[in-house]
């Protein structure tokens, strides 16, 4: 048995230049460390992320008590624990906070230290970290979800969904899949510079170019696609994240313009754009509360449409479950700060799977230079993962290693299904 000799907390700063929390577990020989990100577009269900809320002090935005926490509270408690028994440590940490939403301990606490503990756990084992999960062979890899376009909360312009993605569905390989989009955000730049608009990027990577129309996006995106070699809606679809609760109001939503619409008309244009350009995945089409326009769309909706929940879910069990008796969607993105600790993250994933949804393992748009979620992407055998776009060290960094894992992987590297 190998033993938590010690734990030690320290604030660093997110791609944002925000506060975060880093957790370093200690055992006889060795220590790993984690950063935890932080997230814009939030869901109200979210695990509580703990700041210091003092004005002075880096405009409230610290996370000096968290950092204490871990500390003092957090590291007595872990002290002579099995560094191997996640699920023990975990427990620990949850009880120890004792709230639904972790509002005691703070999620950013709790998550970062329990990612230290998955990490070191596979350092002492001698083996990969994607090796530390679910899946112990047949190990298959991930469709990138690539940020192509940003707007909503994580752009300075006027496009109402908050990302435009692209996801290389003909690639063969997790390389081929990365040359692909490479290719088309490469032919977009240009179409960009072309028109005289902005080749600046968003928070996650993507272009930000002060365009206010939807369609206008998605017919910049189409063309770089053609101009790649590639088929639409074949070799490379696209891919969108409305992010519906920030366009939410009075029973309508200002989706598709700035005028707010019924769930009816919603519904009609979301139909439009994805016959128009062949959408393959909407995500947060609807608000987090709105349950029975999510049923309606998921039953209106071609059956090859992925709809993806993310704040409808904030990766908990109980909200998928429900989701699922509700027929509200048929995937779930996977964001660890979201619920707070690696095993309810597992155990979330492992439930999706048994009633037949994709997972797509998601970034933080307040991201860091950890690749931990590239590691969980491969070693759960999820779907797709979304990192953001191939701009920006702290979304690469995540793609850079799941190459190298699909290196380790040689001849047995496959990619997922879709």
């Amino acid at each position: 048995m190998s033993k938590i000799t010690k734990v030690f907390a320290r604030q660093v700063f997110d791609s944002r230049g925000n506060p975060t929390v880093e957790a370093e577990v200690f055992s006889k020989n060795y220590s790993c460390s984690s950063i935890c990100p932080s997230g814009a577009s939030t869901g109200s269900f979210e695990a509580h992320e703990k700041r210091d809320n003092n004005k002075k002090n880096y405009n409230g935005k610290s996370v000096f008590k968290a950092v204490k926490i871990i500390n003092t509270v957090i590291a007595k408690k872990l002290i002579n624990k099995n560094v191997h028994d996640q699920e023990k440590i975990d427990h620990t940490l949850l009880k120890l906070d004792g709230t639904k939403q972790k509002t005691k301990l703070g999620a950013n606490s709790m998550l970062a230290v329990s990612m230290a503990v998955k990490k070191l756990s596979a350092k002492i084992k001698k083996i990969p970290l994607y090796k530390n999960f679910l899946v112990k062979k047949n190990f298959l890899l991930p469709f990138p979800m690539m940020n192509i376009i940003n707007g909503g909360a994580h752009a300075n312009n006027n496009l109402q969904i908050q990302e435009f993605m692209i996801r290389p569905d003909s690639a063969k390989s997790f390389k081929q899949a990365i040359k692909m989009c490479f290719l088309v955000i490469d032919n977009l730049r240009k179409i960009l510079k072309k028109l005289k608009l902005s080749t600046s990027v968003g928070d996650e990577g993507g272009f930000a170019p002060m365009i206010s129309s939807n369609a206008h996006a998605l017919r910049l995106i189409t063309q770089a696609i053609k101009m790649s070699g590639f088929v639409n809606g074949k070799d490379v679809s696209i891919c969108l994240d409305v992010a519906a609760n920030e366009l939410f109001r009075n029973n309508k939503y200002a989706i598709h313009s700035s005028k707010y619409q019924s769930v009816k008309k919603s519904i009609l244009e979301y139909k439009k754009i994805i016959k128009n350009y062949k959408i393959k995945s909407i995500e947060d089409p609807f608000a987090e509360n709105d349950w029975l326009s999510w049923n309606k769309f998921m039953l209106d909706a071609n059956k090859q449409i992925q709809i993806v929940g993310d704040d409808l879910y904030v990766t908990n069990l109980e909200r998928l479950k429900v989701g699922f008796l509700n027929q509200s969607s048929n995937s779930i993105l996977i964001k660890l700060n979201q619920i707070g600790t690696v095993t309810e993250t597992l155990e979330v994933i492992k439930f999706a799977h048994n009633i037949g949804f994709n997972t797509i393992i998601s970034h933080r748009s307040g991201e860091s230079e950890d690749t931990f979620i590239a590691d969980l992407s491969v070693g759960t055998n999820s779907n797709q993962i979304k990192s953001g776009s191939l701009c920006r060290s702290e979304r690469v960094a995540k793609y850079n290693q799941i190459l190298r894992i699909e290196e380790n992987l040689g001849k047995k590297a496959k990619m997922n299904r879709l």
